[in-house]
């Protein structure tokens, strides 16, 4: 019979956090290259991510312990700075429209030195790909936090037919299977994603490395406090002066 608890899932889900953490790390140390260089340039982390990998670009973006030159873009960009109306994102096939990707980079805050972080567990759909493939174009060095054993098993959804993966300089596997579930169920099918554990996982490895490269070159890390912890607000609010006008909170 197959088991379908809690004790199995932890067990599946430690054999592939194992195997992140000692196949990814390499990708992680050049990632974080990528990522201080672009922070002591003056550039902004720029995270992006549709789905449930919107999750990943918030664990760059704006969450306390993380660095505050990070900015999220997201498909509701379109509705709150492109005055597109709600109803254009509520379709949850939006994400695989690959002209949006110009109009995402068009609308958001972006300079020459920032760096791209895009998350998507399969790297197929138009507008992850679109941005990839603008952001390149554009001279951005591209992450890109994937599951390289489904996206090598399915199709581009981009007129290209190319994928995520072929416009990063870096590829973090998160290690997900495909189909992202790892315990299967008897009449087929399978239950309990891993994606979004190892893709934060991933995130926070690359947070640290970037901050030991820069406490390394003798730089104070900009780094987000809690807002929930007396003086996070009056620190933050500090660093955030330096961005003015280049990152957004909201959405």
């Amino acid at each position: 019979m197959n088991d379908v608890s809690a004790p199995a899932y932890l067990a599946r889900l430690n054999e592939i956090v194992d195997n992140v953490t000692t196949t990814q790390l390499d990708g992680v140390h050049r990632a974080a290259d990528l990522v201080a260089r672009s922070v002591r340039d003056g550039g902004v982390v720029q995270a992006f991510g549709t789905g449930h990998s919107q999750a990943t670009a918030m664990e760059i973006a704006g969450r306390a312990g993380g660095l505050i030159p990070t900015n999220r873009i997201a498909l509701s960009d379109l509705v709150m700075y492109g005055g597109e109306a709600p109803e254009t994102i509520l379709d949850p096939r939006t994400e695989r429209d690959p002209a949006l990707a110009q109009r995402l980079y068009d609308l958001a805050p972006i300079e020459a030195s920032d760096v791209f972080v895009i998350a998507s567990n399969s790297g197929i759909n138009g507008s992850i790909v679109g941005m990839a493939e603008v952001a390149r174009k554009n001279g951005h060095s591209v992450i890109a936090i994937t599951s390289v054993q489904h996206s090598e098993q399915v199709e581009s959804r981009h007129p290209s037919g190319r994928k995520l993966t072929d416009f990063a300089d870096v590829v973090l596997d998160n290690g997900g299977p495909f189909g992202d579930a790892v315990l299967p169920l008897p009449g087929g099918g399978a239950v309990c994603a891993v994606s979004s554990i190892t893709a934060a996982l991933l995130a926070q490895l690359l947070t640290a490395e970037v901050v030991r490269r820069l406490l390394e070159a003798g730089d104070t890390p900009p780094v987000y406090l809690s807002a929930n912890v007396p003086g996070g607000d009056v620190h933050n609010d500090g660093l955030l002066q330096r961005y003015a006008g280049r990152i957004r909170r909201g959405g």
